[in-house]
C-alpha cells in the first residue's frame, strides 16, 4: 500500500506498465530471469570496479578509496626488532619461548560479496520495475565484472524469512551459481506482503550480522537495497564493516517515495486489493516529500561519518547508466 507521509515504504504495488499475470517469469518489470541476468556480461565490460574509480555522484568528499585486498597468514618467524607487537604469534611464543612474529601476505584475488535485499518493500514500482528487479539487474553486472577482472564473488541473499549465504569462490561457475539463486529465490513466488516493521528490521539486521562474520578484510561489498527499516543496530553493524573494507551501499527507490504525483485521484493495487490515493492536500504533500528527504539524508551522514559510498538507483531507469557514472567506466 502506498503510505501517508511516507514514513513506511508500499508493500507490493504493480506498476501500470506490469503484465495482469504476476507469474511471468520473464517480464523484467515484476520478475527476473536467469537468462535475463547471463545476458548483461557484454553491457558489464564498460564498469570498473578498479581502486580510486569511484566517483558516486553523491558521494562527494566522505568516499573513501579502496583499502586494498585482504591479507592472508603466510608464515611465522622469531620476533625482530621493529615488529608490530600487535602481531605476535602468542601460541609459538608460549610453546618456544621466544617471541615469534605472524607474517602475511596479500591475497592475490579480491573478495566482492553481493549484499542482496529481497524483503516485501522491494516489490515495488510505479515506473520501470520492481526494486528486486533493479537489484538483481545490478547485482548481475557488478558480478560480471568482478569476475572478469580475477576476483572471487560471494552473495548474501535474504528476506523476511530466508537468508542464503554465497561463499566467495573464482570463476565464472560462482557467478552463475550466484545468479540462478537470485532469479529462483522463494520471494519472487511469494512476497512477504504485510510484514511489519520489526520483522523487516530483524531481517535486516541479521543478515547485516552474519555478513559481519564473513566478510574479510579487504573486501569489497556492495548493498542493493532500499534501505527500509534501518535502525541503529543496523548502523552499527555497517559501521564496523566499514572499518577494514570498502562498502558502496547501492540505494534504489521509486520516484513516488521521493515524491506525491500531481493532485488528484489515483487507483494503486497490490494486485490483489485495490485503493484510491488522493494527493490534493498541500500538507500532506509537503510532509511525505520532506520525510523522503530526511530518510535520505540520514543515510548519507552515515556514509560521510564511515566512508561508505552512496550510490542512488531508480525504479525508473536501467541501473547500468547509474552504475557506470558512479562507479566509472572502464578504460
Amino acid at each position: 500500500m502506498i503510505p501517508p507521509f511516507g514514513h513506511s515504504k508500499p508493500s507490493y504495488t504493480r506498476p501500470a506498465s506490469a503484465p495482469a499475470d504476476p507469474s511471468n517469469q520473464d517480464d523484467g518489470v515484476v520478475r527476473i530471469s536467469l537468462s535475463s541476468l547471463i545476458a548483461l556480461h557484454h553491457d558489464a565490460e564498460s564498469l570498473s570496479l578498479k581502486p580510486g574509480r569511484i566517483r558516486s555522484p553523491v558521494s562527494g568528499g566522505y568516499r573513501s578509496p579502496f583499502k586494498g585486498r585482504g591479507m592472508e597468514f603466510d608464515e611465522v618467524r622469531p620476533y625482530m626488532q621493529g615488529d608490530d607487537v600487535r602481531i605476535l604469534d602468542w601460541r609459538v611464543t608460549a610453546r618456544t619461548g621466544r617471541p615469534h612474529t605472524k607474517l602475511f601476505r596479500e591475497e592475490r584475488e579480491r573478495a566482492v560479496l553481493l549484499w542482496v535485499d529481497l524483503r516485501h518493500t522491494m516489490f515495488f514500482a510505479t515506473q520501470g520495475a520492481f526494486k528486486a528487479v533493479r537489484a538483481a539487474q545490478a547485482a548481475a553486472l557488478l558480478g560480471w565484472r568482478a569476475v572478469n577482472q580475477g576476483d572471487r564473488l560471494g552473495a548474501l541473499l535474504f528476506s523476511e524469512k530466508t537468508h542464503i549465504e554465497l561463499r566467495p569462490r573464482r570463476g565464472k561457475a560462482a557467478l552463475l551459481h550466484v545468479l540462478s539463486q537470485i532469479a529462483d529465490h522463494a520471494a519472487w513466488q511469494q512476497p512477504a506482503a504485510g510484514s511489519g516493521a520489526m520483522t523487516a528490521a530483524n531481517a535486516l539486521n541479521q543478515t547485516l550480522a552474519r555478513l559481519r562474520r564473513v566478510a574479510q578484510p579487504g573486501s569489497l561489498i556492495i548493498l542493493l537495497s532500499d534501505f527500509s527499516h534501518l535502525n541503529g543496530q543496523g548502523s552499527a553493524h555497517l559501521a564496523q564493516l566499514a572499518r577494514h573494507n570498502d562498502l558502496i551501499l547501492a540505494d534504489i527507490h521509486d520516484p513516488l517515495e521521493a515524491e506525491l504525483p500531481p493532485p488528484g485521484h489515483y487507483r494503486v493495487s497490490d494486485g490483489e486489493r485495490f485503493l484510491t490515493l488522493a494527493t490534493e492536500d498541500t500538507h500532506v504533500r509537503e510532509r511525505y516529500r520532506q520525510s523522503f528527504i530526511q530518510q535520505q539524508a540520514a543515510l548519507q551522514q552515515l556514509c560521510r561519518r564511515y566512508g561508505m559510498t552512496l550510490l542512488p538507483l531508480t525504479t525508473a531507469e536501467e541501473p547500468l547508466a547509474a552504475l557506470r557514472q558512479g562507479l566509472g567506466m572502464r578504460t
